[in-house]
């Protein structure tokens, strides 16, 4: 038997053995990371929460439905299934010891947070790789810490979103800068230097508590057994679907102009009220999505494969949808950030995963992953 000085990395997880629940998770959700993206690129004489403010009643509609279900819960779950990945990669790689695994983990921190600033530099300021990146690399020295200890760190993470604040997206009236719809490559290049290390050093702020939260689910494998953890799974995806829809209402209501603008004080509150709910309603959608990827098990169809060909490659997917929005939205392409309604952005995004469905599912198909899973797992494990 190998030693552990001899053991080499597991590799990564052959597509036949993964679960169901958390791909299928990756790739639904993938729907709304297009939504919470491209209604940020849009311009109007009033910008609040990323949405202009003078739309028709669809758009009103529309602003309501994103700022319920949308906004602010679809990147926790990618927190939590980020972390919940790492926890599967600890698993498997468990020969190599401690010092082995840190080193695949700072491996593939390292070709995240490269391709997140190219990603970001030259197609979406905003990107997220970047800071899983980060995330992932302070994170390494966390994943074989005991359970409480994780537990504590993650409440208080969580903690940090429930101080009154005038920090959230969700109420912000800053319009598109300069960074997001740039007018040439010069302005573009040396905007985005300056904003993109805020975006990669800061998220992994808002992603810690949900990644911390995958990793102890990733221990116990709830997402991959699910009939041993249906109580837990039903009780969080209906609490954290409740908290989630009930605590959006203050401003989701605003954005739609049902209600008028409170004061900056009551702003400061319900904007994280806005967060942290959604913080849960993550947790709540990964529940929900894994609940129902149970009674799928077995007798999938070729939309749920296809869905689940797309979470297994979310990360190609996700670059994909960045092609989309700078064609579409860059200043000195086609130019329609001030054309497109909140309506027909929605109307976009959904049509852009929908392309990206088809695409993963066409590489399904002929047995291929996508290009940017194959980098993270060359880099990762090597040759191998």
């Amino acid at each position: 038997m190998a030693t552990t000085a001899q053991a080499r990395p597991a590799g990564p997880t052959a597509t036949a053995e993964r679960a169901l629940g958390p791909d299928l998770a990756r790739g639904f959700m993938l729907l709304f990371i297009a939504l919470a993206n491209s209604h940020y690129f849009l311009r109007g004489d009033v910008v609040r929460g990323g949405f202009p403010m003078d739309g028709s009643w669809l758009d009103s509609a529309v602003t309501w439905l994103v700022a319920t279900f949308v906004d602010g819960r679809a990147f926790p779950m990618f927190g939590l299934l980020f972390g919940y990945g790492v926890a599967r990669l600890v698993r498997r790689n468990e020969a190599l010891g401690p010092r082995g695994v840190r080193r695949l983990l700072w491996r593939r921190s390292l070709v995240l947070i490269v391709v997140g600033f190219l990603h970001a530099m030259l197609l979406y300021v905003g990107d997220i790789l970047a800071a899983y990146g980060v995330l992932l690399l302070l994170g390494a020295w966390t994943v074989r810490w005991r359970a409480r200890w994780l537990v504590l760190l993650a409440a208080g993470f969580f903690a940090l979103l429930l101080f009154p604040s005038a920090d959230s997206l969700s109420i912000s009236t800053d319009p598109p800068d300069a960074s997001m719809l740039s007018p040439d490559l010069a302005s573009m290049f040396s905007e985005r230097i300056v904003v993109q290390p805020f975006v990669m050093l800061g998220g992994p702020i808002g992603f810690a508590c949900p990644f911390l939260v995958g990793l102890l689910a990733g221990r116990a494998r709830v997402l991959e057994r699910p009939a041993e953890h249906r109580r837990l799974l039903t009780v969080t995806a209906v609490a954290g679907l409740t908290v989630a829809v009930l605590g959006a209402q203050p401003v989701a209501l605003m954005l739609a102009g049902v209600t008028d603008v409170p004061s900056a004080s009551t702003l400061e509150l319900i904007g994280p009220l806005h967060d942290w709910s959604g913080v849960l309603g993550g947790f709540g959608y990964a529940a929900l999505i894994t609940l129902v990827a149970a009674r799928l098990t077995g007798r999938t169809g070729r939309v749920t494969e296809a869905i689940r060909a797309t979470g297994q490659r979310s990360m190609t997917c996700y670059l994909l949808q960045s092609v989309v929005w700078a064609a579409v939205f860059t200043p000195f392409l086609l130019d329609l950030s001030g054309t497109l309604t909140v309506a027909g952005t929605a109307l976009l995004a959904t049509a852009t995963w929908a392309a990206t469905v088809v695409v993963a599912d066409q590489l399904r198909r002929r047995d291929r992953r996508g290009p940017f899973e194959v980098l993270v797992r060359r880099v990762t494990y090597g040759r191998r």
